[in-house]
């Protein structure tokens, strides 16, 4: 679970609903995880995203008794106002979490100013969501980023955008979108295994980046053990670093 944090929020809000439509399918909740950078706007963020302790207290509160297995942690970064709040619960079984798998997440700010525009409705424009969802998805590039995914797209009116993927049955990835001059905002979400084709990973993380082409990049990795994240780290992460002068010659802040 993560969301496009530094705006107005409330992720948390849909825990209890999720719970109850998982509790008619007979499913069994065995891990979770709520990951955030921080808050362009901390001040304006309703309850419970007012601080991290009150979201861990709802979390704690909401998430069922046999996620007995819980952490939070606030890990700082060379920049004083990015920091990385994460917080997982699981239960006692890591059967179900495969040890080549792991989680790459980006989150931009500042995005090209040209760029962000086609995440704009037109004025007069009686598309419904679905239908500009799926032209976004087009115009942008984001349909070039893995052609291969099973893509639900939606747009928001006036502005804004998100995707979720599904690749071979199981993997994902996600995309939102805050377009906004002055504050826009970009997050792309992946899984990836340490088995998976290096060059094939490294062309999907250039072709989300290249469709923002933000100023400042937060990158996080998460895994189940510290030999994938140190592999992950040297070949995917380090990638990113390499494309520092894409923007017209601007380099991007690189926070990890």
């Amino acid at each position: 679970m993560g969301h496009a944090s530094y705006l107005l929020t409330q992720l948390l809000k849909s825990i209890r609903p999720l719970l109850h439509h998982a509790h008619h399918l007979a499913l069994t909740l065995c891990s979770c995880r709520y990951t955030r950078g921080s808050f362009i706007f901390p001040k304006a963020q309703p309850f419970p995203h007012t601080t991290f302790k009150e979201e861990v207290i709802c979390l704690e509160e909401s998430l069922p008794t046999n996620l007995c297995c819980r952490k939070a942690s606030i890990m700082p970064s060379k920049t004083p106002s990015h920091s990385w709040h994460v917080f997982t619960a699981s239960d006692r079984n890591d059967a179900h979490v495969p040890g080549v798998l792991y989680t790459l997440k980006v989150c931009m700010t500042e995005l090209d100013l040209v760029l962000t525009r086609k995440f704009f409705q037109r004025p007069g424009d009686e598309k419904t969501g679905d239908a500009a969802g799926k032209e976004m998805t087009q115009l942008t590039g984001i349909r070039d980023i893995n052609p291969g995914a099973l893509i639900c797209d939606f747009a928001f009116d006036p502005c804004g955008y998100s995707m979720n993927g599904i690749i071979d049955g199981d993997r994902y990835s996600t995309i939102h979108v805050t377009p906004e001059d002055g504050y826009s905002y970009a997050s792309f979400e992946c899984m990836g295994s340490i088995y998976d084709d290096h060059d094939d990973d490294v062309q999907i993380l250039k072709k989300a980046v290249q469709v923002f082409r933000p100023t400042t990049m937060s990158v996080s990795t998460t895994c189940t053990s510290r030999e994938v994240w140190t592999r992950v780290q040297v070949r995917d992460v380090d990638e990113l670093v390499e494309l520092s002068t894409m923007r017209g010659g601007q380099n991007w802040k690189i926070i990890r």
